[in-house]
């Protein structure tokens, strides 16, 4: 079985949000004067990468959890 709607769009827009976290943290680490504050933003960015990464996986997860079985 296929996701619900529902979850389709709580998908769709976590990943927006976590993109538009993940294009400031960028700017943020560019444009970093100096050390300290290139290295928060890189961890911001690299926390951002890895929660994209789970909500893939539970997307994954939950999506192939609903599947039937075949027989």
């Amino acid at each position: 079985m296929d996701e619900s709607p529902e979850m389709r769009l709580l998908f769709h827009r976590l990943n927006n949000q976590l993109g538009i976290i993940l294009a400031h943290a960028e700017l943020l680490e560019a444009k970093a004067t100096d050390p300290t504050n290139r290295a928060r933003a890189a961890q911001v960015v690299s926390s951002t990468l890895e929660a994209m990464g789970t909500a893939k996986e539970i997307r994954r997860q939950t999506g192939a959890a609903a599947a039937p079985e075949p027989n």
